[in-house]
């Protein structure tokens, strides 16, 4: 008898003109979860019942794109589970995952030792697992009304940036 392995995934190709629109899915998601007018140094957490606290983290903020740290911090030893670092493109009305782990930070991962199928298929699966963890954060009543300023900053978080000096 004779196996196969079937492929969950459709080819890179595919998925690669797939994923603009996850790339709008995700926005549409993030943009129910978010505030209007975030700050460049918001550090804002959502507390609902029964449920860890949900961190958003403006990291960066530019004209046309944020960039945001969103996790939990779960447990006395204030674990950040899952951590996702999600880049918004404001204009073109679109987020992608840029990470989604501890581990990951936000190292870039594109370079000539990386296949471009291989960077797809990540990309897709990373936006993925974010479109739905935005999901099921927003089916347990996360929301813009529920994040409010952090007054604990918890470990690992930078604190807010210095502003940048005025050119002169």
């Amino acid at each position: 008898m004779l196996t196969t392995a079937r492929n969950l995934h459709p080819p890179p190709r595919v998925l690669a003109r797939r994923l603009p629109e996850l790339h709008s899915s995700v926005f549409r998601a993030l943009n129910v979860l978010l505030p209007e007018g975030l700050g460049r140094s918001d550090c804002l957490v959502s507390r609902i019942a029964d449920g860890p606290d949900l961190y958003l983290q403006v990291m960066e903020q530019h004209d046309y794109t944020t960039f945001l740290r969103l996790t939990y911090v779960i447990g006395n030893q204030q674990q950040h589970n899952p951590n996702a670092h999600i880049r918004v493109y404001h204009d073109a009305r679109m987020a992608e995952a840029t990470a989604f782990s501890p581990e990951q930070g936000i190292h870039r991962l594109a370079g000539p030792e990386l296949p471009l199928h291989g960077l797809v298929v990540r990309n897709w699966r990373l936006n993925r697992a974010l479109l739905k963890w935005l999901d099921y954060l927003l089916a347990q009543g996360h929301s813009a009304a529920t994040l409010q300023p952090a007054e604990d900053v918890p470990p690992g978080f930078s604190a807010a940036p210095e502003p940048e000096p005025a050119a002169t």
